[in-house]
């Protein structure tokens, strides 16, 4: 099998429906967000810290699901569609995460350390990808479960990132007004 198929040479790709769509459709601008979200995360690991790598390659495992929830306009039940146990699986690992962390008291600056600061940067990707699935379900017909978890996933990210950057001793910043 190789790589390149000559399919997308003019400017449309496959659904997983195998119906044609233009690369720039809300549909492929949405879950080509998703796909760079998880390229980020993956520049991430190692953190040096196992236990936030383990939780990281869930998370890319997690957003290749919402990748092919999204590439589906119509799935069927046995199809790969993010649930909501997924963003429930996220708010345990924030809660987890945040007993380790000083309270917060004020917007903190992206930034620290080289994991911290890449935490923070998937975050703002990560929120992008949401703008751009709920543009897209204004539009069709999606799996909200997706949007509820990509949420999640930019709060989880946000935690990540302060935690990493307590654990390399890099300080938090608060932005002066």
């Amino acid at each position: 099998m190789t790589v390149y198929t000559g399919r997308g040479d003019e400017g449309k790709t496959d659904l997983r429906d195998l119906s044609r769509v233009s690369k720039s459709s809300p549909r492929i601008e949405a879950y080509g967000t998703v796909d760079e979200a998880n390229a980020l995360i993956g520049t991430v690991r190692p953190t040096g810290h196992d236990d936030l790598d383990d939780l990281l390659a869930a998370v890319q495992n997690h957003l290749h699901v919402v990748q092919a929830d999204l590439a589906n306009p119509d799935p069927d039940p046995d199809d790969p569609q993010v649930e909501p146990s997924h963003a429930t699986e996220l708010e345990d690992a924030i809660d987890d995460l945040d007993e380790e962390l000083e309270p917060l008291r004020s917007f903190v600056l992206p930034g620290g350390g080289e994991a911290g600061s890449k935490l923070h940067y998937a975050r703002t990707v990560v929120r992008r990808a949401e703008r751009r699935v709920v543009a897209l379900a204004g539009a069709e017909p999606i799996n909200e479960a997706v949007v509820t978890y990509l949420n999640r996933l930019s709060d989880l990210l946000f935690t990540l990132g302060r935690v990493a950057n307590a654990r390399d001793g890099e300080p938090e910043e608060s932005p002066s007004y």
